[in-house]
């Protein structure tokens, strides 16, 4: 039997903005957490971006909070939601004010890189929801600006990303000053050793909804990687945004300086790009991704620290210029494509220096991925096209790739001679494309 939202005993003020926003059927993370989140449980959440996560506790949070009618105190907040990126912040707190424009709930959001002076005006009136990375809110709460008294719902968003960034050691600070009594939920897409230790002192006998395999890709990416020497990495990239078919790509590079020179690059070749990482100010990284999202820019280059403040609908292909060095950044990445039901392409550049991280990518994953030749030496004029591939052992054009050889990249049942965009356009109408497996330091958030 399917379920439908009203099937979940959400009021009607969220089924009223549910319907608003278009929403039909409520995915499998919202089907198994909604009920228990409205009883009262603590969460353990294992899930992937793009499956929902932010609606599956945003709605139990709001009808909570709306059945209890008290104000916030001064300087605090009846809902905390922590997470790792200012653009992830942004995003939550939108999703809470549209799921819940009918039922007259304050919702704030902090981070850094901004002035705090609007953000402090607004914890001193009392806050129903609060969204926040953890620098800022520990800063404020330092200046005496924050209190967490009034905290009934905590929420901990993508703790894995919060442990890569160096945020592990603010959120042991947070925890212990927020009231005894509450309930507490952790979502994160993979579980390493010290999200396990973190568990047993935020929640309590948890309910665990888990909707994938952790640290699994999801099926309708099509993920493929290609060896290409590092000096002709920007050559590979700009020669492949010759094919139409990439019409929105999202780029990752592994510093802040490679982002920029990759954008840089792109752009005086006449393909539009912005770049986006933490070093951009507030404004000029919403408008990069504004650019993006609105198609003013065809390729939005990010930091992994990017990575998952990026929600946007109609992201062909992610191409990962440089290899990441943590291996879930990679499952993190590629989960920007094939969201809101559509297929996806994951390209990896493989440089020699990069082997062992696509070994260890692949040991996570749990998977190998599929070698496919580039046609990047058509430029000499051998006459491919841009996007004509066709797949290989892993020992492909001269390279070894470590001792992969042997684990059927011989082109058994791997062949793409297909344009990278063929499979998109034959699949738009629901079709799911191969089954592969799922979703990438402190910064200035």
């Amino acid at each position: 039997m399917t379920l439908s939202f009203s099937d979940l005993a959400l009021v009607e003020p969220i089924q009223r903005a549910l319907s608003a926003e278009n929403y039909e059927r409520p995915t499998p993370i919202q089907a198994q957490a909604i009920p228990h989140l409205l009883a009262g449980r603590d969460l353990l959440g294992i899930a992937q971006t793009g499956t929902g996560k932010t609606a599956a506790f945003a709605l139990p949070i709001l009808q909570r909070l709306a059945a209890n009618r008290v104000a916030a105190p001064r300087n605090s907040m009846r809902a905390l939601v922590l997470t790792p990126t200012r653009e992830l912040a942004l995003q939550i707190a939108d999703s809470f004010r549209g799921y819940g424009r009918h039922m007259g709930l304050r919702t704030a959001v902090i981070f850094g890189g901004v002035s705090q002076g609007p953000q402090v005006d607004a914890l001193r009136r009392g806050i129903d929801i609060l969204v926040a990375t953890p620098g800022r809110l520990l800063d404020l709460h330092q200046q005496g600006h924050v209190r967490y008294d009034g905290v009934t719902v905590f929420v901990l968003d993508e703790a894995d990303r919060m442990l890569d960034m160096g945020f592990i050691r603010d959120i042991r600070r947070i925890v212990p000053l927020l009231p005894k009594q509450r309930q507490s939920l952790l979502f994160s897409a993979t579980m390493p050793d010290e999200i396990n230790r973190l568990i047993g002192t935020l929640l309590k006998d948890p309910v665990r909804v888990e909707v994938t395999p952790s640290a699994t890709t999801v099926e309708r990416i099509d993920q493929r990687v290609m060896f290409v020497d590092a000096g002709n990495k920007r050559a590979l990239l700009a020669f492949l945004l010759k094919d139409g078919a990439i019409a929105r790509a999202l780029v990752f590079t592994r510093t802040k300086h490679a982002a920029n020179r990759v954008a840089e690059g792109l752009a005086k070749g006449g393909i539009g790009a912005e770049a986006i990482h933490g070093n951009k100010s507030q404004g000029a990284r919403q408008r990069a991704l504004g650019n993006f999202r609105d198609g003013r820019a065809r390729v939005l280059v990010a930091t992994d620290i990017a990575a998952r403040g990026i929600d946007i609908d109609g992201i062909t292909h992610v191409i990962n210029f440089e290899l990441p060095n943590v291996p879930e950044s990679y499952v993190h990445r590629i989960g920007r494509t094939a969201r809101a039901g559509a297929d996806g392409i994951a390209i990896s550049f493989c440089d020699h220096s990069e082997k062992a991280y696509l070994r260890d990518i692949e040991k996570l994953t749990r998977q190998k991925i599929a070698v496919v030749e580039h046609g990047f030496r058509a430029q000499a004029g051998q006459g491919a096209s841009p996007t004509g591939t066709q797949a290989n052992g892993h020992n492909g054009h001269g390279h070894n790739h470590g001792g992969h050889n042997g684990h059927g990249h011989n082109g058994n049942g791997h062949d793409r001679g297909h344009e990278f965009g063929n499979r998109r356009r034959r699949n738009r109408g629901g079709g799911h494309g191969r089954p592969h497996g799922h979703a990438p330091a402190r910064p200035q958030a």
